[in-house]
This record gives C-alpha cells, sequence and structure tokens, in this order.
C-alpha cells in the first residue's frame, strides 16, 4: 500500500524507524524487536541506509525480509550521495521486484572516511533530482503496482543543519514536493513548537503534502552526545535537560525521562492533529511499547 493511501486511511499514523545493523551476526537480534513492534500494527516502518550506501545490501535484506516475513509495509530510505545512475535504478528494480511500493527519498551524507569526495561527480545532487527520477521510473511502467513507488521525503522542523537561511530551507522543500513527494517525514525534535511552526511555514509556502513527526526517545546521555554532535536536530529544551539533572545521572533514570518526555511529545501531537508520528526506535522496542502502552494506544489502526 502507498504511504499517501495509508495517510489518508488512519487519522494520525504511528510508524517506527530501525536502522540495519553493522554485522550480519546482528540480524536475527534486530527481527526479534521488530516482531515485538509487529504486534502494535503500525502504519509503516522505515529503514535507514548508510552514508553512501554503506549499509545498501543490509538495508536491502532487512526490507525485503519485512516484506516476505511480516505483516509491515517496509518504507526504505535511499540516498543518492555517491551513487550513479546505474546504482539507483539497480536498487529501484530490486526493491520494485520484491513488491515494495514506497521510498523515503534523502540526499544522505557521504562516509566521514571518503577522502577527497568531490558531490559534483554524483548523477544526483539534491534530493529533489532523486524524487523526479522515482517519478520517472513510475512513469516508465518499471513496477509491477501500476502507480509506482510512493515517495517520502525528509523535513527539518529545527532547520536544515548546512542551511541557515529557512526561507532559502522552505524553498527546497518545496523543490521536492513539487517533484513529486506524497509525504514528509521530519527529522527528530525535542519541542512541539518547533513543529508547529514548521508546519505553519509549509502551509505558507504552498507545500501542501502531509506531515508525519519524528520523535526519538532519549534513552542514555551518551546518545544525546552523539545526536548534537552530528547535527541531527538535537536542541534540548531546558524543561527536558531540567528533568534529567533532576534525576540520579543513572541510565535507567535516564531512560525514563527521555521515555516520560517522548510520551508527553506524542500526546501533544496527537491533540494537535499531527498527520502521523514516526518513533525513532533506535532498534528496540522496550520504549516504543511504553509509550503506546501510556498514550492508551491499542495500535495505529485505532487512532482512525
Amino acid at each position: 500500500m502507498h504511504i499517501r493511501d495509508l495517510l489518508n486511511k488512519h487519522r494520525t499514523t504511528f510508524s517506527f524507524e530501525f536502522f540495519p545493523p553493522k554485522k550480519p551476526t546482528g540480524a536475527e537480534a534486530l527481527f526479534c524487536e521488530i516482531s515485538e513492534l509487529e504486534q502494535l500494527r503500525p502504519a509503516f516502518v522505515s529503514a535507514t541506509y548508510g552514508a553512501g550506501g554503506s549499509t545498501r545490501e543490509l538495508t536491502h535484506e532487512l526490507v525485503v525480509r519485512i516484506k516476505r516475513e511480516t505483516s509491515l509495509t517496509p518504507v526504505p530510505h535511499l540516498t543518492c550521495v555517491c551513487h550513479d545512475e546505474g546504482e539507483i535504478r539497480g536498487i529501484l528494480e530490486r526493491y520494485a521486484k520484491a513488491g515494495i511500493t514506497n521510498i523515503l527519498a534523502i540526499r544522505g551524507d557521504p562516509p566521514a572516511d571518503m577522502a577527497g569526495y568531490d558531490p559534483e561527480s554524483d548523477r544526483f545532487r539534491y534530493a529533489g533530482e532523486l524524487v523526479r527520477y522515482i517519478r520517472e521510473f513510475n512513469e516508465s511502467g518499471a513496477h509491477p503496482d501500476p502507480r509506482g513507488f510512493g515517495v517520502a521525503v525528509a523535513g527539518f522542523p529545527e532547520g536544515h543543519p548546512e542551511c541557515p537561511n529557512r526561507m532559502v530551507e522552505m524553498d527546497h522543500l518545496r523543490a521536492k514536493v513539487d517533484e513529486g513527494a506524497d509525504v514528509i517525514i521530519t527529522q527528530l525534535f525535542f519541542d512541539n513548537r518547533d513543529l508547529y511552526d514548521f508546519r505553519d511555514r509549509c502551509e505558507m509556502a504552498g507545500i501542501r503534502v502531509p506531515i508525519i513527526a519524528g520523535v526519538m526517545p532519549i534513552t542514555s546521555v551518551k546518545g544525546m552526545k552523539r545526536m548534537a554532535e552530528l547535527a541531527l536536530g538535537a536542541r534540548y529544551p531546558a524543561p527536558l535537560m531540567r528533568a534529567l539533572n533532576r534525576t540520579d545521572g543513572s541510565a535507567e533514570a535516564v531512560r525514563r525521562v527521555g521515555v516520560h518526555w517522548a510520551t508527553e511529545q506524542c500526546r501533544d501531537l496527537l491533540d494537535h492533529k499531527v498527520a502521523g508520528v514516526h518513533l525513532y526506535t533506535l532498534n528496540k522496542s522496550t520504549a516504543t511499547r511504553e509509550i503506546y502502552k501510556t498514550l492508551g494506544v491499542k495500535d495505529s489502526t485505532a487512532l482512525g
């Protein structure tokens, strides 16, 4: 089912994100976590794609296995950085053959250890160009589904780390939508006011596609520092920091604060009628299941 159909079917969707293990030995442990979350009946699940396609095969194997062995709808990430046209087409053909009907199209970042990388050498320099190519792929009839792939793109409520000009940033986002994106899935954020402001600015820019809010429960101080270093949208509000400072610093206390904060984010997002909530699971099912339980959500289908 296309992601736009899923959003039309439910008042608000819940969805989850996983990242492939760096080594095949971690695949079984991850699949056990995915099986735990399958019981919550999310609208879809996404799978990340490493910098420069460094986890290409592991991503493909995970996505195909989810499609083949579960009832879940997989939405794999596809990045264009460090890829030529032939590689991108080959990936699309493999997913089409496997019955995958959605793609999250992003530019991506080159591997940190790739010395001398020249972005000018890439066939697609921007996500909008990748979206256009996917639409052309669809129109060519290369996908068994007559409609081809549904396409999601990324949005940045706190601003794109490489684009300090927020007006130009919205122009880039509008370009991705104009090329045919069906939905926007945002990067993680910790202050819902950023999402509501982002949603209003999208409306003023004429961006009418649904916006799914990305939420990630904090589970460790180490993880917080890592997100800040990567500039992935990690502006920690003072109330959150005060709540963390009130703990004894133990891993469990930090985890409880993080899950509580994310739960309150989700509650408020539901009250403000967001199109969907996308939970970054960090490949663990516990926090997501706790959020569902506290919110009183039976499964994603109960929301619409």
